[in-house]
C-alpha cells in the first residue's frame, strides 16, 4: 500500500521533486524560509512590545542579517551592529556640524555615503555589512530628524534599538533551530584536495601513455604540427576539454569553499585556530589547478623523453587517490606525505640521469606540483593552531572602489538636492532607498550590471505593498494575523533569496517591501502618503539605474585591461627586486590568483568579441612565469657561484624591466642568456645547477613569446573596442606603435 501511494505521488509530483537532490534542495530552502519568518515574528512583536519608534526595522533587519549558515549569520549580526553604531555617531555629528545649513549638511553626507560604499567594495564577506550599514544608517536615523534636529539623538538611539532587537532575534533563532558542522567545512576542502589531485592526474596520465620515446616523439611532432597549423598566432588551446571543463568546475568550488572556511571559523573555536592554515591550504590548491595550462603543456611536447616524469607522477597520484578513499584520512595523513616524498627522490634519481633541459623543465614544473601538493596536505591536516602568520592579503580594486564611491556619493548629494529644491515630502525615503541600495551594491561584483536587478525587485515590492495595504492589513485584527499576512508577502523574495538568477532582485524585494509597509505602533492608513511614498520608490529605482549604468556606467574592458596590467606588472617586480628580499610564494601566487579571478569576472560580463579563453590561459602561464622567476632567484644567491654565471643570470632577470613595453626584448634577453650560460664550461659541483637554469631561462622565453599580446601595454586588451586589432588573439604578435601618431 505504502509503495503504491509513493509510486502515485511521485507520478503526481513535478519532475522538480521527483530528483532528491531537487528535493533536498527544496526542502533547505522551505527550512531556512521557515526560520526567516519564526525571526521575523519574534522581533516584530518585540518592537511593538518595547514601543519603538519604527517596529518594521527589527523585521528588515532579520531579512538583512539572515543567512542559512550560522557562521555568516552570527558574523553579520555582530558587524551590522558595529555599522550601525558607527552610522548612528556620524549622524549625530553630520547634523550637529550642519544644523543649519542643509546643503552642506548634504554634501557632507554624500561625502559619508561615498566613503562607505568605497569601504564596502573593498572589504569582503560579512565585514562589507559594516560599510554597508553605516552609510544606510546615517540616512535613516538623519532623515527623521531633519524637521527637528533636536531629537536627531532619540532617533539614533531608537534605530540601534531596531537593529539591536533583530539581531538578537535572528541570532536565537537560528543558533537553536541550525545545527552546527564545522566538520563539513573540513570535509568540503579534503573533497577539493581529492579532486585536484585528480585533475592532475588526468594531465599526468594522457602525457604518460606514450610507453616507448619514439611513440611519445611522434606525438609531440603530431601536436605541434597541429598547432602551428591554426595560423601566425595559434590559439594554444591544447589542453583536451575534459580538462578545461574540470578546471572551471573546480576554480568555482574553491570561490565558495573561501567564504565557507571564514563563516566556520566565525562558529567554531577550532575552526578559528586553524583558519590561517586553512586559507593557505585553499590558497595551494587554487594554485594548483591552474598550474595546468597549454603553455606548460607545450613545454612537454617538445621532447618525448618527458613522459617518464609523467609516469612517475601519475602512478603517485594514483596512489593518492587510493590512500585518500578512507573517510578518515585527514587524522593520519603520514602515508600520503610518504608517497609523495618518495616520488620526490624518484625525480631527483630522473634528474641525473637525464641532462636534456627540456626534460629537466618537465621535472622542475612537476617537482613544484608535488610540493605544493604536500604543503597542502600539512595545511589541510594539521590540527595544532600556529603563531607563524603567512601574509594572505586581499587585492584592493581601486578604479572599481572609486567609482562605487563616486556613484554613492553622486546620488546621495542628487537624492538630497531634489528632496531640498522640491519641497519633497516623503524625500527622507527616496535618500533612504537610493544610499541603502548603493551600499548593497558596492559590495556585488558589478553594481552597474545588478543595479537594474535591485531597481526590479523593488518596482514589484511596490505593487506587493498596495496589495497588503487595501487587502491584508485592513482585515487583520491581532498580532498573528498580521504576522502571517506580511509573511504571505514575503515570500516570494524570501524563497528566491539564493537563487543565482533572481538572488539580488528578490533580496531587494523583500528588504525594500519592509520598508514601504506602514506598519506602526498603532497602525494608521493614509493613502495620500501611500501614495506618495509609492511614487516615491518609483523614483528612486529610476534615479539608481539611471546614475549607475547612464550617467556612471562600468568599463568591463578597461578594467580587464588594468587588472591585467597590474599582473604584468607584478611579475616584473617580482623579477627585478633585491636579491635579499625574501618571497613568500603562496603569499604572491594567492595575491595574484584573486586579480584572475577578477579579470574572469569582468570577461563574463563582456559582449566584445575577445579572446576570452586566451587570456585566461595566459594568466595561468604568468604565474608559471613568476614560478620560474622564484627559481632563476633562488639559483643565482644559492647554486651558483661562478662569477660569470651569476652576472649573466642578474642581466636575464633585469631583463625583465622590458616586459610591459617590449615582452619579446624581454624574452630575447633571456634566451641570450641561456645561449651564454650553455657556452660556460662545466664544472663538476654546478653543471646540474647551470641546467636548470638554462631550462628554466627557456622556459620563460618561450612563454612570453606564446602570449606577447598578453604582457604589452599595447596588446589587444589595452585597445578600445572599435580600434583595429582590439580583438586579435593574445598570442598574436603586437604592431608598434608611435607615441604621437599611434
Amino acid at each position: 500500500m505504502s509503495s503504491r501511494f509513493s509510486h502515485t505521488i511521485r507520478r503526481l509530483m513535478p519532475a522538480l521533486f521527483a530528483e532528491d537532490e531537487q528535493w533536498q534542495a527544496t526542502l533547505n530552502t522551505a527550512a531556512y524560509t521557515a526560520r526567516v519568518f519564526l525571526c521575523i515574528g519574534i522581533a516584530l512583536f518585540l518592537a511593538f512590545m518595547f514601543q519603538l519608534q519604527s517596529p518594521m526595522s527589527a523585521a528588515t533587519t532579520v531579512l538583512i542579517v539572515a543567512n542559512p549558515t550560522v557562521g555568516a549569520m552570527v558574523s553579520k549580526s555582530v558587524w551590522r551592529v558595529i555599522g550601525t553604531v558607527i552610522g548612528a555617531t556620524i549622524s549625530v555629528g553630520v547634523m550637529a556640524a550642519f544644523v543649519q545649513s542643509p546643503v552642506l549638511y548634504f554634501a557632507a553626507l554624500s561625502v559619508f555615503v561615498g566613503l562607505a560604499c568605497m569601504v564596502a567594495t573593498f572589504l569582503r564577506l560579512f565585514r562589507a555589512y559594516a560599510a554597508v550599514l553605516v552609510g544606510y544608517t546615517i540616512v535613516i536615523v538623519s532623515a527623521p530628524a531633519f524637521a527637528n534636529p533636536e531629537h536627531i539623538f532619540l532617533a539614533a538611539m531608537g534605530r540601534l534599538s531596531a537593529v539591536t532587537t533583530g539581531v538578537v532575534t535572528t541570532a536565537f533563532v537560528f543558533m537553536l533551530t541550525s545545527p552546527h558542522k564545522p566538520s563539513r567545512v573540513l570535509t568540503a576542502l579534503g573533497d577539493a584536495f581529492r579532486e585536484t589531485v585528480r585533475h592532475a592526474l588526468s594531465f599526468h596520465a594522457a602525457e604518460s601513455q606514450h610507453a616507448t620515446l619514439e611513440d611519445a616523439t611522434d606525438h609531440a611532432a603530431e601536436q605541434i604540427e597541429r598547432l602551428e597549423s591554426t595560423g601566425p598566432a595559434p590559439s594554444f588551446r591544447a589542453l583536451p576539454p575534459p580538462l578545461y571543463d574540470s578546471r572551471s568546475r573546480l576554480l568555482a568550488r574553491m570561490a565558495g569553499l573561501g567564504p565557507a572556511i571564514e563563516y566556520a571559523a566565525a562558529d567554531d573555536r577550532d575552526m578559528q585556530a586553524r583558519v590561517n592554515r586553512l586559507r593557505i591550504c585553499l590558497s595551494r590548491l587554487t594554485g594548483l589547478i591552474v598550474t595546468y595550462h597549454p603553455y606548460w603543456l607545450n613545454l612537454s611536447l617538445a621532447n618525448g623523453a618527458s613522459c617518464a616524469v609523467h609516469q612517475e607522477v601519475a602512478a603517485t597520484l594514483e596512489r593518492i587517490l587510493e590512500l585518500t578513499e578512507k573517510p578518515g584520512w585527514q587524522d593520519d595523513p603520514k602515508p600520503v606525505s610518504a608517497c609523495i616524498h618518495a616520488t620526490l627522490h624518484a625525480l631527483d634519481r630522473l634528474e641525473t640521469e637525464t641532462p636534456s633541459s627540456t626534460v629537466l623543465a618537465s621535472l622542475d614544473n612537476t617537482r613544484d606540483v608535488l610540493v605544493q601538493l604536500d604543503q597542502a596536505l600539512h595545511d589541510l591536516t594539521i590540527r595544532r593552531p600556529t603563531r607563524a602568520r603567512m601574509p594572505l592579503r586581499p587585492y584592493l580594486e581601486w578604479p572599481m572602489a572609486l567609482r562605487n564611491g563616486a556613484r554613492g556619493m553622486f546620488i546621495a548629494l542628487l537624492a538630497g538636492m531634489m528632496w531640498y529644491v522640491l519641497h519633497w515630502s516623503t524625500g527622507p525615503m527616496l535618500m533612504l532607498f537610493v544610499v541603502a541600495a548603493s551600499s548593497l551594491l558596492s559590495t556585488t561584483p558589478s553594481a552597474a550590471k545588478t543595479s537594474p536587478l535591485m531597481a526590479t525587485g523593488t518596482a514589484l515590492a511596490i505593487p506587493a505593498s498596495f496589495l497588503c495595504h487595501t487587502l491584508g492589513l485592513p482585515q487583520i485584527d491581532g498580532y498573528p494575523l498580521l504576522w502571517l499576512t506580511i509573511c504571505l508577502f514575503l515570500l516570494p523574495g524570501v524563497w528566491l533569496q539564493f537563487h543565482p538568477r533572481y538572488s539580488i532582485g528578490a533580496f531587494g524585494y523583500a528588504v525594500f517591501f519592509t520598508m514601504m509597509l506602514a506598519v506602526n505602533n498603532p497602525i494608521t492608513y493614509d493613502d495620500l502618503t501611500l501614495t506618495n511614498n509609492w511614487l516615491t520608490m518609483a523614483v528612486a529605482c529610476v534615479l539608481l539605474v539611471l546614475v549607475f549604468r547612464v550617467i556612471l556606467p562600468a568599463n568591463h574592458r578597461l578594467d580587464a585591461a588594468r587588472l591585467v596590467s597590474s599582473l604584468t606588472r607584478s611579475v616584473q617586480r617580482l623579477a627585478l627586486a633585491p636579491q635579499n628580499r625574501k618571497v613568500m610564494w603562496v603569499a604572491w601566487e594567492g595575491f595574484q590568483i584573486q586579480k584572475i579571478s577578477r579579470m574572469m569576472m569582468r570577461f563574463s560580463f563582456l559582449t566584445d568579441d575577445v579572446d576570452r579563453q586566451g587570456y585566461t590561459d595566459a594568466a595561468f602561464a604568468a604565474l608559471s612565469l613568476g614560478r620560474l622567476i622564484v627559481r632563476l632567484r633562488w639559483n643565482a644567491g644559492h647554486t651558483l657561484p661562478d662569477g660569470q654565471t651569476h652576472d649573466l643570470l642578474e642581466d636575464a632577470l633585469g631583463s625583465f624591466r622590458y616586459l610591459h613595453s617590449a615582452p619579446l626584448k624581454t624574452a630575447a634577453g633571456l634566451s641570450l642568456a641561456a645561449q651564454k650560460i650553455s657556452a660556460i664550461p662545466d664544472h663538476a659541483g654546478t653543471a646540474l645547477a647551470r641546467d636548470r637554469v638554462i631550462s628554466c631561462l627557456e622556459q620563460a622565453a618561450y612563454i612570453i613569446r606564446s602570449v606577447p599580446g598578453f604582457f604589452d601595454r599595447h596588446g589587444p586588451l589595452q585597445l578600445t573596442a572599435d580600434m583595429p586589432g582590439a580583438n586579435a588573439p593574445v598570442s598574436a604578435l603586437v604592431p608598434q606603435r608611435n607615441i604621437l601618431f599611434g
